[in-house]
């Protein structure tokens, strides 16, 4: 890839805007500057009222290989001691429902990405595991909290304690991705759940992922008083969808 090409690709296409890692000869492994491009591609989305769904997919053969570890023994960095965990909480924090459209490999960094979207969808082939264990490192992205909000601690801990990789096929089966499809239709089913997604009212989508998020520190009491308050307000459209009907 040619050093002037973007590292993500933002495409916009009817509502849905789709953000492309663009490292295919290094299988969009991550490195600070992936980061920077993506976060200024998030924040852009997150004030961009014509978007009501976003995309997250890899160029090439890959979504994601994880990070690019020569990256980390040239010494680059990003611009902030926690510039990369504070842009996978910013793509969690989306006001838009998010879909990780994975393919490949999708490996550790590549992985945190992934679960930081709202929905996972693979392609059965897809190569999917936390290899932190394999090299020495340790998870400071989110993986020690969102792997097991997802498939719960004990599968969890066998995942990171192994390194194990699985296919997109088994990863459905356990929980890790939402549907694992055949390769040849990841894309279409991608598109039609954007699609779906994009005939409901963006309004209520964006108060409804603000009320799961702001949940997830609460009891059960706490979190139903809360929801019947309605802190988020309502949709700006429902007048309009109400006398629709």
């Amino acid at each position: 890839m040619a050093d002037s090409e973007p590292l993500v690709i933002r495409e916009d296409l009817d509502g849905i805007a789709t953000l492309t890692l663009n490292r295919p000869d290094k299988l969009n492994a991550l490195t600070p500057g992936s980061f920077v491009a993506l976060r200024e591609h998030l924040d852009a989305i997150a004030a961009d009222t014509t978007i009501g769904c976003v995309v997250l997919k890899g160029s090439g053969r890959s979504f994601c290989a994880g990070h690019d570890l020569s990256s980390i023994s040239s010494g680059e960095r990003a611009p902030s001691k926690h510039y990369e965990p504070e842009t996978v909480d910013a793509l969690e924090r989306m006001p838009q429902p998010t879909i990780a459209q994975i393919h490949g490999h999708c490996f550790t960094g590549g992985l945190e990405l992934a679960l930081a979207c709202d929905f996972m969808i693979a392609a059965e082939s897809t190569k999917l595991g936390d290899t932190h264990g394999q090299w020495g490192l340790v998870p400071v992205w989110g993986m020690s909290v969102r792997l097991p909000e997802r498939v719960g601690r004990s599968t969890a801990r066998e995942l990171m304690f192994t390194s194990r990789r699985i296919s997109g096929t088994e990863a459905a089966e356990i929980g890790l991705v939402d549907r694992a499809v055949p390769d040849s239709l990841l894309g279409e089913v991608v598109a039609v759940l954007a699609g779906e997604i994009l005939t409901n009212s963006r309004g209520t989508n964006r108060i409804v992922k603000q009320l799961m998020a702001a949940h997830t520190d609460m009891g059960r009491t706490e979190a139903l008083l809360h929801e019947r308050s309605m802190p988020f307000g309502r949709a700006e459209d429902m007048a309009d969808r109400m006398a629709g009907n």
